[in-house]
């Protein structure tokens, strides 16, 4: 299982170096599965907080700090929410949650009638502010950033950049809030082995993989995650 998740944890890491996304998303489904909810969530903001840091020095030139700073101001104040409703929920209830805001995350696309509300800095207030309290819960803010930057017109390299900032600061907080992972040292050291490497390889293969590709595989792998999680929910809830 542990190979099976290193594996998983690159794949991730490659998307959000390709495409400055999609890390939790696209890992969310098989940490769930192998470490249970609540672990698996924690695991999972932990290791996006390496990927960030890893992502962050390449991208530092692009960041746009007025946005950034609204939407990561928003967040913080909205995570210790996100943290609790998630630390305070039975595994069933906590599952289907992570599967519902996984399929909203994967939505996201089809958004663009509520985006073009989420403009200027209200509009960052509230997505910083959902984008956070997803982060604390599911470690699946992408979706809420994302949705503000269609909605103001935000160019997508400067987003990207500005999102790995965002993602830093939120997952600082929630592993603050959540507590660090409880997963054996061993599994701790090499899946954030492999969320370094990934990103470090990303680095190189964003230059020859086509960005189109690269969704198709998030998009594939976050699917599968995601119905598997609801389906582990309907056998926990009927049993």
């Amino acid at each position: 299982m542990l190979v099976l998740t290193a594996a998983a944890v690159l794949v991730a890491a490659l998307i959000q170096r390709v495409t400055g996304l999609a890390f939790v998303l696209v890992l969310i489904g098989p940490v769930v599965l192998v470490y249970g909810p609540v672990e698996g969530v924690t695991l999972a903001v932990f290791l996006a907080v390496i990927a960030s840091l890893f992502a962050l020095p390449g991208a530092w030139r692009e960041v746009d700090w007025r946005r950034t700073l609204w939407l990561l101001g928003a967040g913080l104040i909205a995570a210790p929410l996100g943290a609790m409703t998630s630390l305070a929920l039975p595994e069933p209830a906590l599952l289907i949650l992570i599967g519902a805001m996984g399929v909203i995350a994967l939505g996201a696309q089809w958004l663009g009638p509520v985006a073009r509300h989420l403009r200027g800095r209200r509009g960052a207030v509230a997505a910083g502010a959902l984008a956070g309290f997803m982060h604390a819960s599911s470690g699946l803010s992408g979706p809420a950033l994302a949705a503000y930057a269609l909605g103001d017109d935000w160019p997508q390299r400067r987003f990207a950049a500005s999102a790995q900032v965002i993602f830093l600061g939120y997952g600082a907080v929630s592993v603050a809030l959540r507590g660090l992972p409880a997963t054996a040292p061993l599994d701790l050291v090499v899946l954030g082995a492999c969320t370094a490497i990934g990103i470090i390889v990303g680095a190189f293969a964003a230059r020859r993989i086509p960005v189109r590709l690269a969704r198709r595989v998030m998009l594939l792998c976050a699917w599968a995650g995601t119905l598997v999680v609801l389906v582990r929910a309907i056998v926990a809830l009927l049993g």
